[in-house]
């Protein structure tokens, strides 16, 4: 009987332990699952924060954003959509002292300034000219790399900037952007167009320092000029021909008939 009630006991304490056991994986996996659900709702903040930071920042620029009302186009700062707004506006409040000519920025007149002070700051390395802007500068270096970056679409020819592209283009597609106003002509290139207008306004700024006659372009000075310095324009390559000797007997013999020969010497 001892030893019955003695085992009844240890099953008892093994029931016990064995209840308590479960009880605490029971609490230890409750814990676990407020700390991941704490920790969840803590990243959901976080997210949910984040999304309100990104909400305030693109309140405070389009607050901050200052739009053209007549292109749309939007600025970060007041000072640069000012500077546009002259676009439409035609506000040109930058005068050169030198010859009149305005501009709408500060610093398109800085760059103009170089024409009337001979500045030149930047300078080729390879061949040393100097250059009064550095667009032109780095334009003029891809002569020496060799760089075309600028490439037609529809037959695949490139260019060194974008400008000789954009007058190619018009070969394409038969655009002619300047028109004059005085006979409605139009022009692929502004600088036909100012060349045209010559002839009705007149003007001949291309003079002969020789003899002082004036020309509406310089293609034709360029040619009266060699009247003064007698160079001849270049010739085009001519076929040189060799004649060789040939016996005249033999000539005769092998392509004069002897009838019409001795016709001829009769």
């Amino acid at each position: 009987m001892a030893f019955i009630k003695e085992e009844s006991e240890d099953v008892k304490i093994e029931e016990t332990f064995t209840v308590k056991q479960e009880d605490l994986q029971e609490q230890t996996d409750l814990i676990e699952e407020n700390e991941g659900s704490k920790e969840e709702k803590h990243y959901v903040k976080i997210e949910e924060k984040t999304h309100l930071q990104t909400d305030d920042i693109l309140k405070r620029r389009d607050k901050n954003c200052f739009t053209c009302t007549q292109c749309g186009k939007s600025f970060g700062r007041k000072d640069n959509l000012k500077i546009h707004m002259r676009i439409h506006t035609g506000g040109k409040p930058f005068t050169c002292t030198q010859c009149g000519r305005s501009f709408g920025r500060k610093d398109n007149l800085k760059i103009h300034m170089r024409i009337h002070t001979g500045e030149k700051p930047f300078t080729c390395t390879q061949c040393g000219k100097s250059f009064n802007q550095s667009s032109n500068f780095n334009q003029h270096m891809r002569i020496h790399t060799g760089e075309n970056p600028f490439t037609c679409t529809q037959c695949g020819r490139s260019f060194n900037c974008s400008s000789h592209l954009n007058k190619h283009l018009r070969s394409h597609t038969g655009e002619k952007p300047f028109t004059c106003p005085q006979c409605g002509k139009g022009f692929s290139q502004s600088s036909n167009l100012n060349q045209h207008m010559r002839i009705h306004t007149g003007e001949k700024p291309f003079t002969c320092t020789q003899c002082g006659r004036s020309f509406n372009c310089s293609s034709h000075l360029n040619k009266h000029l060699r009247i003064h310095t007698r160079e001849k324009p270049p010739l085009k390559p001519r076929l040189h021909l060799t004649f060789l000797p040939i016996d005249f007997h033999s000539y005769t013999r092998e392509c004069v008939k002897p009838e019409r020969l001795v016709h001829q010497v009769s």
